[in-house]
């Protein structure tokens, strides 16, 4: 796993093979925000990555210049590694969270410039996520919604939807308050 931009551009991070969760491959992430930057400003911004997996998305926002990111993951293994990954590169600008996404959206209180989600594809819940984020109100206006996905769902007639983008079997809904 490797960091694309910014301050830790070429950062290479070691993933152990026992892990379940697939990183959002170097191809999809680069492209996918290439596209973001017509939406927002990273620099400065705050973000919450859930169902973090490894923590790629998390440790590229905090590259980018993110002031701060909650990374949500239940995996207690999972979760150790992005707080090692995180203790490397020396920062505090992200709270590393273990638990379950569900619970935590129903508890926050905190509003976001940007929200990205990368739940396993045959989550039963997955297609619930975006309704729960707003109906939260999780974004502050302005603000983008990313939400990776699997070919079998469409989420382009939901009221928050602004695009779809597909890099291989990699789907990623972009929604806006």
């Amino acid at each position: 796993m490797r960091i694309i931009t910014g301050i830790y551009k070429g950062r290479h991070f070691e993933i152990p093979r026992t892990f379940k969760a697939r990183p959002t491959t170097d191809f999809a992430k680069e492209n996918i925000f290439n596209v973001l930057t017509g939406y927002l400003d990273f620099e400065g911004a705050t973000a919450l990555d859930l169902f973090s997996g490894t923590g790629s998305i998390s440790l590229e926002l905090l590259s980018r210049g993110c002031r701060q990111v909650v990374s949500v993951e239940m995996d207690r293994d999972h979760h150790r590694f992005i707080t090692d990954c995180l203790k490397k590169l020396d920062t505090k600008a992200c709270v590393p969270l273990r638990g379950d996404v569900f619970r935590f959206l129903k508890s926050c209180r905190t509003q976001f410039d940007f929200i990205f989600a990368d739940p396993p594809y045959a989550l039963e819940e997955l297609p619930r996520i975006p309704d729960l984020v707003f109906e939260k109100g999780l974004l502050k206006d302005g603000g983008v919604f990313v939400f990776e996905h699997g070919k079998d769902h469409d989420f382009s007639a939901h009221s928050h939807f602004a695009e779809h983008r597909n890099y291989g079997s990699v789907n990623f809904s972009i929604f806006r308050p």
